[in-house]
């Protein structure tokens, strides 16, 4: 980092300026939370190769213990996450807290340990009959099945068209889950299906009234994002001010029309982040 600076970027809303102002003026009452593939991460075709930004630790180190706690929510496995970010034992991220399977699990950097509940029975029963179901509606060339433990996800980055293989999948996906008492999260040529009654907006709003914090930046990639983008919003309403930022792609445009600043995927995300940093030493 050495003598760098990155300037502090203006959000383009009224209330996205209050959320910044808010974090520098109170920053030790202030959350900083990010989703993890697509924001800390790029987004890479097979995900267990997905790693954080080489920045990326280095940067949340360096704001961490500025500020009330710092908060990756995720839909990967709290220890999955940890693993690929890079977050264990790193001087400066004492506070930083993991939310995997949005918000069943949770990882603490002070402990080192995962707390979460029992799995959910109707995954282990769609993770037998999803291949056959591939096999069946003649999805299996390209599609990739993501074992996620309290989840699973099929992705379709890799076939031959990704946008038609994911269109043809979603139905039957959601009839699936929907008999089993699950749910489909729809994202990037990816469609996870997962018990309900989580999500990262849930998982987002309970933690930042757990820590009593009186502002919350936010920063996602994906549609699972737009339900963290709704509990910023739902604080805002609170008298919690918040900024909301877009880890932009031109994959997902709806999170960038929702957002008070869009940053150059998880670069921009770094220099945001560093640039707070800098503000706030």
């Amino acid at each position: 980092m050495g003598s760098h600076t990155d300037s502090l970027p203006t959000p383009a809303t009224p209330a996205g300026r209050d959320g910044l102002d808010a974090i520098l003026t109170r920053p030790g009452r202030a959350v900083l939370a990010f989703d993890f593939d697509g924001t800390l991460a790029p987004i890479v075709p097979d995900p267990d190769q997905a790693r954080a930004h080489p920045e990326a630790v280095r940067a949340l180190a360096a704001v961490a213990p500025k500020v009330a706690a710092v908060a990756v929510v995720t839909g990967r496995p709290a220890d999955v996450a940890v693993r690929h970010g890079g977050f264990a034992d790193v001087p400066g991220l004492e506070h930083l807290v993991v939310l995997g399977h949005y918000g069943a699990e949770r990882w603490d950097a002070r402990t080192g340990t995962v707390d979460a509940p029992a799995a959910h029975p109707g995954v282990a029963a769609v993770r037998a009959e999803l291949p056959v179901l591939l096999e069946r509606i003649g999805s299996r060339e390209g599609t990739w099945i993501e074992e996620k433990g309290r989840a699973v996800a099929v992705h379709t980055r890799r076939a031959e068209d990704p946008q038609a293989a994911f269109e043809v999948l979603r139905q039957p996906l959601t009839d699936l889950a929907t008999r089993h008492g699950l749910i489909v999260e729809p994202g990037r040529m990816v469609l996870e299906l997962r018990p309900p009654g989580m999500d990262k907006g849930v998982a987002l709003l309970e933690y930042v009234r757990e820590i009593g914090a009186r502002a919350v930046m936010y920063a996602g990639d994906d549609l699972g994002d737009l339900s963290a983008f709704a509990a910023v919003d739902k604080l805002r309403s609170d008298g919690v001010p918040g900024l909301l930022v877009c880890s932009g792609s031109d994959e997902v445009t709806e999170l960038a029309k929702r957002a008070d600043l869009v940053v150059d995927g998880p670069s921009g995300v770094v220099r945001l982040v560093r640039s707070l940093a800098q503000r706030l030493a």
